[in-house]
């Protein structure tokens, strides 16, 4: 069933106050990114900002690609339009539907929120920063020899920023109201098959 109607002027005014995190989520990333790059030399290591015996260090990295960095060496105009033109779109569309549609409770409202503030944080650095997004959070990680897949013999996560952080809490609390969302509505449905 499709909820997407046009909504009142008081109802997308409620709708869109959720996006005042987004101001926040921004506002907090460049400030730490600010503080990164005004205190710590590109891809160095300072000891005073290693912490828990080596699990998190505060270092300064540049990533021209996406998560992982993929895409970092494509050209240039290829990684502006996959990397800015593309998100900037999907980010428009998504405020777009979120204040249109009824289907979203307050709290998937704050959650898309939030991820729209890491996703425009770090937008912020792809078209403002000609070196790329500033990373900082480096943490250890598994680092099993053995293990059949990469991301599991890795010694350190790829490297990250606060953008990041809220793009996946935000995104791991969405997906679970999603689970929740779903699980209310298909119990009914069983209910009424058992009466029957």
């Amino acid at each position: 069933m499709n909820k997407k109607i046009k909504p009142t002027r008081e109802e997308a005014i409620e709708r869109a106050i959720p996006f005042c995190l987004s101001l926040v989520v921004i506002i907090l990333d460049q400030i730490t990114k600010w503080l990164v790059v005004k205190h710590i030399p590109p891809y160095t290591i300072i000891p005073e900002l290693t912490y828990f015996d080596d699990f998190l260090r505060i270092i300064h990295a540049r990533n021209l690609g996406a998560a992982f960095s993929m895409g970092g060496t494509w050209p240039f105009f290829i990684r502006k339009v996959i990397f800015c033109v593309i998100p900037l779109a999907v980010i428009a569309y998504v405020v777009y539907f979120s204040i249109c549609t009824k289907e979203f409770t307050k709290l998937q409202r704050w959650c898309i929120a939030g991820i729209v503030g890491g996703g425009l944080g770090n937008l912020i650095d792809r078209i403002f920063r000609p070196l790329g997004v500033v990373d900082f959070v480096d943490v250890k990680w598994l680092g099993w020899e053995k293990a059949p897949f990469e991301f599991l013999r890795m010694t350190r996560w790829p490297t990250f920023n606060f953008a990041d952080s809220m793009i996946v809490v935000f995104g791991i609390i969405l997906i679970i109201s999603f689970i929740i969302m779903i699980s209310e509505e298909e119990s009914p449905k069983k209910d009424t098959k058992k009466g029957k």
